[in-house]
């Protein structure tokens, strides 16, 4: 079964679930291949929906995956890179509006994904964490989306802390913008389809486009390529090696 669902609705609404539930969507090469065949069909859609499948939104990275890949070459590892960010780049700069439906864990590249998103809807279980460093990797493919959704402040705390902060914290700072019970999330997401499909399709996409003109988020071609290189070098680094060690041995990494 594919790692990312999609399907289509008659008022051309999108719906693409990220859906490794046995992993709680954490990414892997496959999610990502996925995600972007996904993008790739979006032609002629209005909106699109973004899910997770069962308990968790996206988990960030799959670690085991990880351990894979920064053992491979410095072009593999570039390659694995340069994916996941432009993956999130185009998700960014998709020129329909997109609804990111959170529930229980949004962590890493998770969060990432929800920046990068127009409209997100937490459900109040739902828990945020920019994790990256703490298993000495780095989150660079992804600050500018998270810069553009939380600004530069929020992102110097919580990417360099780690720490997991709930729903409520997510919305003061920006990174989403409702908070429904959990049972809700599908109707709340659905409330916001209905607002969006009132607007003129072309007039939503000139001001999206005009909107991220301005943001940190818009980077360019060399911006991609700069950022995916430094993510790529950092997670075969001898820092990373030792966090990824100690979250495959269960104890704390050195520096902690």
């Amino acid at each position: 079964m594919s790692t990312v669902l999609q399907s289509v609705d008659a008022r051309g609404v999108a719906t693409l679930t990220l859906n490794r539930p046995e992993v709680n969507n954490a990414y892997d090469g496959a999610l990502i291949e996925a995600l972007g065949a996904a993008l790739d069909a979006l032609s002629g859609v209005r909106a699109v929906v973004l899910r997770g499948a069962g308990k968790h939104f996206q988990a960030g990275a799959d670690l085991g995956w990880i351990l894979r890949v920064a053992a491979a070459s410095a072009e593999e590892n570039e390659r694995v890179s340069r994916a996941t960010a432009t993956a999130v780049h185009r998700l960014n700069t998709a020129p329909v509006p997109t609804i990111a439906l959170v529930q229980g864990a949004c962590f890493g590249g998770g969060t990432g994904i929800v920046a990068a998103c127009d409209i997100v809807v937490a459900a109040d279980d739902a828990v945020f964490s920019i994790s990256e460093t703490r298993w000495g990797l780095m989150a660079g493919i992804i600050l500018p989306q998270l810069a553009d959704a939380i600004g530069a402040r929020q992102v110097r705390r919580y990417a360099l802390t780690g720490e997991r902060f709930g729903a409520e914290e997510a919305k003061r700072i920006g990174l989403v913008h409702e908070i429904v019970p959990a049972n809700e999330l599908a109707s709340a997401g659905e409330r916001f389809v209905g607002q969006l499909l009132q607007n003129a399709p072309e007039a939503n996409a000139q001001t999206k486009a005009a909107a991220l003109e301005f943001a940190w988020g818009d980077i360019d071609d060399a911006v991609l390529e700069r950022l995916a290189v430094q993510h790529a070098a950092k997670r075969r680094s001898a820092e990373a090696a030792e966090g990824l060690a100690s979250f495959r041995e269960k104890r704390a990494a050195r520096w902690a």
